[in-house]
C-alpha cells in the first residue's frame, strides 16, 4: 500500500491527509498569498538564489511580517526535508506556498507568513528537451491586469486556472493569456519567447506576465554572452509572424512550440541551442 506523502506546515512535517487549513484562511477566501515552483536534482535546489531572492521580494510585495527566523537558511532546509522524508531528491518538483493566517478582508488576525512545502516525483523526461512541439492557442476569454502586483506567483490564479481548463477542453498543450490590451502577457505555466531574424524577443514584466525564474535566467545568459535577446510588447500578429515560440519555467527549462492556432512553426533551432547552452547545464549534477 502507498503511504500518504509528507508535508511540511511552519516547519513541521505531517502526513498530506493529516494536514488542515482552516476555513477562515484568508488564501482560501482571497487568494492572499503566493507560491514557488521548484525544481530538485540530485538533492540540488536549481537555481536556489533567483527562487529565494523572488519569494523574499514577494513576502515584502505582499507585506507579510517575517519573524527573524524565516530566511532564506530555514526555507531550504525544510525544502529538503520533505524532499528526503518522501524520497523524492532523485528528480523532484517542489510547491512552497506561502499565505497570511485568518481573518476577513479588513482584519487579518496578523501577518505572519504560513508556509505549506509540498514534492512530487518527476519523469527523467523533464530533464530533457520536448521532441514533440507544443501545439497551443491564445485564450480570449481571460485577460491578465497590468499592476504592481502581477508579476508574483499569486495564489489567486483563477484567471490562469480558466486558460488551462479551456487549454485542456480544446486539447491544446497550454494557454497564451492576453493583457488588457490584447497583448501577450504569458502563458498559464509559463513565460513566452518568440523569435525573429534570430532575435529572441519576451514580453516586459510591465505586459503582466509572472516573473519567471527561468525567464531571468535565459535574459541573464544570453546578454552575458552577447547574444540578441531584448524584452519588448509581444501582439498577436507578432507572435504569429514568428520564426520560433518557446516557453520556458522552472521544471522544464524550455518547450518549443509547434503550432499557436493555424500558424506552424517549422524550425526549433534557436531554442534547442540555448537549451543546451544555458538549461541543460541547470539538470547537471554537481
Amino acid at each position: 500500500m502507498l503511504q500518504t506523502p509528507f508535508v511540511n506546515i511552519n516547519g513541521h512535517l505531517t502526513r498530506e491527509n493529516k494536514a488542515h487549513i482552516g476555513i477562515n484562511n484568508r488564501s482560501f477566501r482571497y487568494g492572499d498569498g503566493f507560491f514557488e515552483t521548484i525544481k530538485m536534482v540530485n538533492g540540488r535546489i536549481l537555481m536556489p538564489a533567483y527562487h529565494m531572492e523572488r519569494l523574499f521580494a514577494s513576502l515584502d510585495t505582499l507585506q507579510f511580517e517575517v519573524p527573524n527566523f524565516f530566511i532564506p537558511a530555514y526555507v531550504k532546509q525544510h525544502i529538503h526535508a520533505v524532499a528526503a522524508a518522501n524520497h523524492h531528491e532523485a528528480l523532484a518538483r517542489i510547491r512552497v506556498t506561502i499565505y497570511r493566517g485568518n481573518g476577513g478582508l479588513y482584519d487579518p488576525e496578523n501577518h505572519f507568513p504560513n508556509m505549506l512545502i509540498q514534492s512530487w516525483p518527476l519523469n527523467s523526461s523533464n530533464n530533457q528537451l520536448n521532441e514533440n512541439g507544443l501545439v497551443i492557442d491564445i485564450c480570449t476569454t481571460v485577460k491578465k491586469s497590468c499592476d504592481d502586483y502581477s508579476h508574483v506567483k499569486s495564489n489567486n490564479y483563477l484567471g490562469y486556472a480558466m486558460a488551462a481548463m479551456w487549454a485542456k477542453n480544446n486539447r491544446l498543450n497550454d494557454a497564451i493569456v492576453l493583457n488588457h490590451w490584447n497583448r501577450i502577457a504569458d502563458a498559464t505555466i509559463a513565460n513566452v519567447f518568440v523569435v525573429k531574424n534570430g532575435v529572441v524577443t519576451t514580453p516586459p514584466l510591465s505586459e503582466g506576465g509572472v516573473n519567471g525564474n527561468v525567464r531571468r535566467h535565459l535574459l541573464s545568459e544570453m546578454r552575458a554572452a552577447n547574444l540578441p535577446v531584448q524584452e519588448e510588447p509581444i501582439t498577436t500578429e507578432h507572435l504569429h509572424g514568428a520564426d520560433e515560440v518557446f516557453l520556458t519555467n522552472a521544471i522544464y527549462g524550455i518547450r518549443w512550440v509547434k503550432q499557436i492556432g493555424n500558424t506552424n512553426y517549422h524550425s526549433c533551432a534557436v531554442a534547442a541551442q540555448l537549451y543546451k547552452r544555458f538549461v541543460q547545464p541547470l539538470w547537471q549534477s554537481v
